[in-house]
């Protein structure tokens, strides 16, 4: 027979706290019941879950998130109990922190909780949009379709993010070897041609000026100077970061990004493909619109669209239609505009939503595609130009010396 360890009140609101054996929880609570104690939390005496505090060097990838929500789903779908599917699942993750999570979740769950709460004191893990739509699931009795949604909608967004990684892994790594390429030859071969530039001048000769000008960067990089550079890169990264992390900061860096040329245009359309996704999949769970822009608003990624999304929020629940207040922000297309009128008219804004955040996809890939096809040209011009600089500089005092050689003959 199973120990309890449980807690709640008498009649006169005094917090009672004990241990007591029992064969289950419900012969737990009348037993209890008859003493007129009201139960508030109980848990069974050795399986208490120690979970590490969120928010440590341990995190849950996207993937692994997405993995468990499939999973769960099918096993939702399948028949199984909440607590049976919970236990399964968190014996299954190699990551040691989600299991410990998942082990405190599904002992909530055990003890009475529903499991959107469960989830919701691990707000690191399931962010607010997971906990509503779980939320939402569980209200409606279809709990195994909204996970299954989850599933895709987490699945999608690591798949863009994934896009974007992998587009810029090819020009980062052709910058870095090009730059350490050229301080290589700055610190290491520059200084060997000087020596012997020098001791193949005249008394009051001088080397040609570009000749000067590298051999005078070379000194600089191989002195202090290239530890100023270091350490004044590495100073202007954290000063950054810890800049982005002020309201202003952010706020004035976000709408910088917006205002690149070409980048700008990227990241807005991966904006707008995540507000399209987002509130599609919170819609279609049966998440109110106020709540689920709310939701859609913290989640963009972008405080100036975070912001406009915001507006949109205070017009809809002023009363008006998603799309005036929308076409006032300035921030989203005329197109999308448009789409999403006529899913509002039609009755199916969550269905409108989801083709814009296809069509919005598929343009990101595009001008990935496109900024390669730009920046590689550019790239191999900047290498060579920087490359072609530095070994004429450096043939052109031979150039004078075979010239002065050929006088002298």
């Amino acid at each position: 027979m199973p120990t309890y360890v449980f807690k709640g009140r008498n009649r006169v609101g005094e917090v009672i706290v004990g241990e007591r054996l029992a064969d289950s929880r419900d012969l737990l609570r009348q037993l209890l019941r008859r003493e007129q104690v009201i139960l508030t939390s109980v848990k069974e005496k050795g399986r208490e879950v120690a979970v590490p505090k969120i928010g440590g060097r341990k995190k849950i990838k996207s993937k692994e998130l997405a993995i468990f929500t499939r999973q769960f789903s099918v096993m939702i779908d399948a028949g199984l109990p909440l607590v049976q599917c919970l236990e399964i699942l968190s014996q299954q993750q190699d990551n040691k922190f989600f299991q410990h999570v998942l082990l405190q979740v599904r002992q909530d769950v055990e003890e009475g909780s529903t499991l959107a709460a469960a989830m919701s004191r691990h707000q690191k893990v399931f962010d607010q949009l997971f906990v509503n739509m779980v939320e939402a699931g569980e209200a409606g009795g279809i709990l195994d379709l909204i996970l299954q949604r989850l599933a895709t909608y987490i699945e999608k967004d690591v798949k863009l993010k994934r896009d974007v990684i992998s587009a810029l892994i090819y020009p980062s790594a052709v910058i870095v070897i090009a730059v350490a390429v050229v301080a290589v030859i700055m610190v290491f071969v520059i200084p060997s041609f000087q020596s012997i530039f020098v001791g193949l001048l005249g008394p009051g000769e001088q080397l040609p000026l570009p000749t000067r000008i590298v051999v005078g960067f070379s000194e600089f990089l191989a002195g202090i100077g290239g530890l100023v550079i270091l350490v004044a890169i590495l100073a202007s990264v954290i000063g950054l970061r810890s800049y982005y992390k002020t309201p202003r900061g952010r706020h004035q860096l976000d709408a910088l990004l917006l205002k690149i040329p070409i980048i700008g245009t990227i990241l807005r359309k991966i904006s707008i493909a995540r507000f399209s996704r987002t509130l599609a999949t919170l819609l279609s769970s049966g998440v109110p619109i106020l709540q689920s822009l709310d939701i859609t608003a913290r989640t963009s990624g972008n405080v100036i669209i975070e912001e406009a999304i915001t507006k949109i929020r205070v017009g809809v629940e002023r009363g008006e239609s998603v799309i005036t207040p929308l076409r006032a922000t300035d921030v989203f297309p005329n197109m999308v505009a448009q789409m999403i009128g006529i899913g509002e008219q039609t009755g199916a804004l969550d269905t409108m939503l989801g083709k814009i955040a296809d069509f919005y996809e598929q343009e990101v890939d595009s001008a990935i595609a496109s900024l390669l096809t730009l920046i590689e040209p550019v790239m191999i011009g900047f290498l060579g130009v920087t490359i072609g600089s530095i070994v004429i500089a450096m043939y052109l005092p031979l150039f004078s010396l075979i010239g002065k050689m050929a006088e002298s003959h």
